[in-house]
């Protein structure tokens, strides 16, 4: 029985499965180390952030058209929804695109074209802005200027790549640009940097969710901040273990962070790179950190609970949640 969830923390980049890396390739004439697609997934092992950050920014170089972008989109949406997504608010690099000479229009379209697909289950769906903070707050302001006449078509901006070396407050401008506009402010800290950097994404930009934040159980100051404040944390389980943050799901804090009544989230970062999308995630913290269907269904609430769907939509889907786990009978069990 799958879980309604809603998935928070999610790179359509990221999604990008070999079967469709090499169908791109082939289509835009983009030559790859191979083309068999057992042995380009074969590659998809890392020892730490930047190596997957490597071969992933390598990889985004088969999208050229907004053909290709609706594919990669609708082909995540179709997945999503057979796998109990209700609610999608799904990250995209436009600066590694237009980096790569394709414009700006033909991303945003593609991607928006391929959200609104049908499917048989439905997926609402949103789109969040992310600068390249490698890249730094000059570009990521260039990159907002140039966006904002886009401005329909996303709700939000957030702040990804490599983190160590380029701390939140950087980008204090551009997120303070956002704010005037009225967009909802996410960013990536605490995944490979420390505690400091989620205080600086909280006070210095403002933001509404943390996207990772396992490194905040390092501050016990921090930890009651996000509890006090109801501060949401996307955090991506099996990404975290083949990223190395965690040496294996065993040493994962996310047990401690629900003791400690935070608003846990679990989504599923790049699951074309990490081996599992949201379910395979649910699945696989309830059997390797023997969560609870309790603890499952907490998860699922506060999914929606952080969300940035109206709140009609909201309440809709937590009650869907309840009525999923409450009808459990005796012995049985999600998974």
């Amino acid at each position: 029985m799958l879980i309604p969830t809603a998935e928070l923390h999610i790179h359509i980049e990221g999604t990008l499965e070999p079967e469709m890396l090499v169908q791109l390739a082939r289509r835009n004439q983009v030559p790859l180390p191979t083309y068999d697609v057992e042995e380009l997934r074969a590659r998809y092992r890392f020892g730490d952030l930047q190596a997957f950050l490597d071969l992933y920014y390598a990889n985004l170089q088969v999208l050229r058209t907004a053909e290709d972008f609706h594919d990669l989109a609708a082909a995540y949406l179709h997945r999503a929804a057979s796998r109990g997504v209700r609610r999608a608010e799904i990250f995209f690099d436009p600066q590694a695109h237009v980096n790569h000479g394709v414009p700006l229009e033909a991303v945003i379209e593609g991607l928006t074209a391929g959200l609104a697909e049908p499917t048989d289950q439905p997926v609402s769906t949103d789109l969040i802005l992310c600068f390249l903070r490698d890249l730094g707050p000059e570009a990521a302001g260039e990159m907002f200027r140039a966006a904002l006449p886009f401005r329909e078509h996303f709700i939000g901006i957030g702040l990804d790549s490599a983190e160590v070396g380029h701390p939140p407050a950087m980008f204090r401008e551009v997120y303070a640009a956002a704010a005037a506009e009225g967009l909802h402010r996410v960013a990536h800290a605490g995944e490979e940097a420390g505690p400091d950097y989620v205080w600086e994404a909280l006070d210095v930009l403002g933001v509404a969710r943390v996207d990772h934040g396992i490194r905040a159980m390092e501050d016990a100051a921090l930890v009651d901040r996000l509890r006090a404040d109801r501060i949401p944390l996307t955090v991506c389980p099996l990404s975290n273990v083949s990223l190395r943050t965690v040496d294996t799901m065993a040493d994962h804090v996310l047990p401690a962070m629900l003791d400690e009544n935070l608003v846990v989230t679990i989504n599923s970062d790049d699951p074309a790179y990490f081996g599992g999308y949201v379910d395979d995630n649910y699945a696989a913290v309830k059997a390797q950190l023997g969560l609870s269907d309790t603890h499952l269904r907490t998860l699922a609430l506060n999914s929606f609970d952080a969300c940035f769907a109206p709140e009609a939509d909201r309440e809709r889907w937590k009650s869907e949640v309840r009525a999923t786990f409450a009808g459990l009978g005796p012995g049985s069990s999600l998974t």
